[in-house]
C-alpha cells in the first residue's frame, strides 16, 4: 500500500504536468469560465425566484429536512432489527447503486437515501420556480442534473463500498493505474480530460472498422465520395446517396460486417455511395452551409451521375446530414431541380421547437462564446461537441467511465460504438454559427426564413416522398421534434419510430435485431396519440425502409462496379478523410 501510494503522488504528477502543459504554452482552451458562469448565473436566478417568497422558502427547505428526518428514521430502525423499506429508493435502471452494499450497510445505505433525496428536491425546486421562461427552466434542469451526477457518493472512492473493498484487496494498485490512463487521457486530450470509453489500440478505421469494399471515386476539399462494390448480380437503377453528418465520421452506419447499414444496402442490390467528410482545420474557416450543400451534396450528385449515368437518386441524410439534405430539398425546389427523387431522414430535425437539452448550449450567450473560441482558430473542436453529447447521459456516458477507469483502473472493454463516438470531428466556424443560429437559436427551418444562395427555402414546396425516422430514446433528435417537422414538407411523409436512442435505433440490422419499431398514419396532431394508434413491429426498421425503396422505383439494371463509369478510382475505401484525427 505504501509503494503504491508513492506511486499514485508519481503518476498524479504526471497528469498534472498534462493539464498544466498547453496553459503554460497559452495554448489553453476557452470556454470552459463561459460556461461555469451561465451555470451559476441560472441557478442563481432559480434561487431568487424563491426567496423573494420566504414561505415558500421556508417549505421547500421543511420538505427537505422531513425527508432527511424520515431517512434517519427509518434508518435507525432498520439497525434496530426492523424490516423497514427505505424512504428513498433508487430507479431500478440505476447501476450506480447495484452493490448490495448500498442496502445491506446502515452507513453506504443513508448515504444513498440522503443522495437521492436531496437530488430530487433539487430537481424539484427547480419544476416549481415560479416566474421563470421555459429555457431557463430547461437550462436549470439539466445544470442540476450535471451537479447530481457529479455528486453521487458513487463517484468518490471514501463514499463508494464497492471501491473501497477493490482499493484494499488490490493494496491500491487499481488507484495507480487508473491515475496513469488518466495521465494518458489528458496528454490526449491536450490538457483536457478525454474520457476513455473503449480500448482504442484494439480498433483501426478501414481494418476492423468501416470494412465493407468499395473506392473512392471523387475528391473535393469537403468530401470523398465512397462507391461501394456491388454483391449482387442486379441493382435497383436508382442509386442511394448517404450524406451523414459531419460532427462524426460516417462510418457509424460501417461499424463491422455485422452492423453495417451500408453493407446491408448493397447486399439488397442498391448501388451506394457514401459521403466521407473532411476533419475540417483553419484553412476551411469560411467554408459555409451553402459551401457544404454545393461542395458536398450537389457534388456528389453530379458525380454520381458521371459514374452511373443515372440522373436521380434516392438520398439518406443522418441527423445534421438530414438537416442539411432537407435544406438542400428545399434549395432545389426552388430551382426545380429534380435530381434526389425520394429522401430518408434518420434522427432528423429539421423543426427545432422540441430539440431537448441540446438548445442549453444554443442560447445567444452560449453561441457567441461558441464563436469566440472557433475565430481564434476557424473551427470548433471536435471534442467541444463530444463532451456536449456526453452530457446529455452522464449517468451512461461519463460517470461510469470515470469509477471503472480512473478508479477501478479498469481498461475499458472494446466497444466499436464508443470508440466511434471518441473518434471525433472539428467543425469550420462559418458552418456552424450558421447551423446553431438558423436551427437551434431562432428555428428559421421550418419558418421558412432561411435564405441560401439568395433563394428562400420553404420546405413545403418539397413534394417528394420521405421517409422520417424517429427513435423513441432518442436525447439528441428527440422523437417528439422529428414528428412536428414531418408537417414541415409538402408531400407524403412515412414516419416511422424505432425503439432506443439516436444511435442503436439506428443501427438495428436484421441479423441481430435488439429493437422494435412502430409504423402508423400520417404524422398529424400529437405524437402521443400517432403512438397509441401506431402498429408495433418486432425487430429491425431496415427491411420496411428497403420495400419503401424498392416500391418507389423497382427496375434493375446490371451490378454496377467502381470504376466503370467515367470516373476512376482514387484510392480504396474508406478513403483519407476519415483518417484525419481531431
Amino acid at each position: 500500500m505504501s509503494r503504491n501510494m508513492a506511486r499514485l503522488v508519481e503518476e498524479y504528477g504526471k497528469a498534472t504536468a498534462a493539464y498544466l502543459k498547453p496553459i503554460e504554452e497559452r495554448r489553453a482552451k476557452t470556454g470552459m469560465a463561459d460556461e461555469m458562469s451561465d451555470m451559476v448565473k441560472t441557478l442563481v436566478h432559480v434561487t431568487e425566484r424563491w426567496l423573494i417568497d420566504p414561505q415558500k422558502a421556508i417549505e421547500a427547505q421543511a420538505r427537505l429536512g422531513a425527508s432527511f428526518f424520515d431517512i434517519w428514521s427509518s434508518s435507525l430502525r432498520r439497525m434496530q432489527g426492523e424490516d423497514v423499506p427505505p424512504a428513498a429508493a433508487p430507479d431500478p435502471k440505476d447501476s450506480r447503486f447495484a452493490d448490495k452494499e448500498w442496502s445491506d450497510n446502515a452507513y453506504f445505505d443513508f448515504l444513498k437515501q440522503a443522495y437521492l433525496a436531496t437530488s430530487r428536491w433539487a430537481e424539484s425546486m427547480v419544476d416549481e420556480a415560479e416566474g421563470i421562461d421555459e429555457p431557463t427552466r430547461q437550462k436549470a434542469r439539466f445544470y442540476v442534473r450535471q451537479m447530481s451526477s457529479a455528486l453521487s457518493p458513487s463517484n468518490f472512492l471514501t463514499t463508494n463500498p464497492e471501491l473501497i473493498r477493490e482499493t484494499l484487496r488490490e493494496s491500491g494498485a487499481n488507484l495507480v493505474r487508473g491515475m496513469q490512463m488518466l495521465a494518458e487521457d489528458i496528454e490526449a486530450g491536450d490538457g483536457e480530460l478525454k474520457i476513455r470509453q473503449s480500448d482504442p489500440a484494439r480498433f483501426k478505421v478501414g481494418v476492423n472498422l468501416a470494412t465493407t469494399p468499395g473506392k473512392v471515386i471523387f475528391r473535393n476539399e469537403l468530401i470523398e465520395l465512397l462507391q461501394y462494390s456491388p454483391t449482387t448480380d442486379d441493382v435497383l437503377k436508382r442509386p442511394l446517396l448517404i450524406v451523414p453528418p459531419w460532427i462524426n465520421k460516417f462510418y457509424i452506419l460501417d461499424l463491422n460486417e455485422q452492423k453495417s447499414f451500408i453493407r446491408w444496402a448493397v447486399s439488397q442490390g442498391l448501388t451506394v455511395f457514401c459521403i466521407s467528410w473532411v476533419n475540417p482545420d483553419a484553412r476551411l474557416a469560411e467554408k459555409s452551409f451553402e459551401h457544404y450543400m454545393r461542395e458536398g451534396i450537389f457534388a456528389a450528385l453530379d458525380a454520381i451521375e458521371q459514374a452511373t449515368g443515372e440522373r436521380q437518386v434516392t438520398a439518406i441524410g443522418y441527423c445534421v446530414g438530414g438537416t442539411l439534405l432537407s435544406t438542400a430539398l428545399g434549395y432545389m425546389a426552388a430551382t426545380k431541380d429534380d435530381r434526389i427523387a425520394s429522401a430518408t431522414l434518420f434522427t432528423t430535425q429539421v423543426d427545432f421547437t422540441h430539440a431537448g437539452d441540446l438548445k442549453v448550449f444554443a442560447d445567444e450567450t452560449g453561441i457567441r462564446a461558441i464563436e469566440e473560441t472557433m475565430k481564434a482558430r476557424g473551427y470548433l473542436e471536435g471534442s467541444r461537441m463530444a463532451s456536449a453529447f456526453n452530457m446529455l447521459r452522464p449517468n451512461d456516458l461519463i460517470w461510469p467511465y470515470i469509477v471503472n477507469v480512473y478508479l477501478k483502473g479498469q481498461a475499458p472493454f472494446p466497444f466499436d460504438l464508443l470508440y466511434w463516438n471518441s473518434d471525433s470531428t472539428r467543425m469550420p466556424a462559418a458552418n456552424h454559427s450558421f447551423y446553431l443560429r438558423n436551427c437551434y437559436l431562432e428555428n428559421n427551418l421550418s419558418c421558412g426564413k432561411v435564405t441560401i444562395a439568395g433563394k428562400k427555402i420553404d420546405l413545403k414546396k418539397v413534394k417528394i416522398p420521405i421517409f422520417n425516422l424517429a427513435t423513441r430514446e432518442d436525447h439528441i433528435a428527440p422523437a417528439k421534434s422529428v414528428f412536428l417537422g414531418s408537417s414541415a414538407f409538402g408531400g407524403p411523409v412515412d414516419y416511422v419510430m424505432a425503439g432506443s436512442g439516436h444511435i442503436a435505433g439506428v443501427v438495428n440490422p436484421p441479423s441481430k435485431p435488439k429493437y422494435q419499431y412502430w409504423t402508423g398514419g400520417k404524422p398529424e396532431g400529437e405524437l402521443e396519440d400517432w403512438i397509441a394508434k401506431a402498429t408495433e413491429h418486432p425487430g429491425s426498421w431496415w427491411p420496411y425502409w428497403f420495400s419503401w425503396i424498392e416500391n418507389q422505383a423497382p427496375e434493375r439494371v446490371p451490378a454496377r462496379t467502381p470504376g466503370d463509369g467515367a470516373l476512376a478510382p482514387l484510392g480504396d475505401a474508406p478513403g483519407t478523410y476519415v483518417l484525419e484525427k481531431a
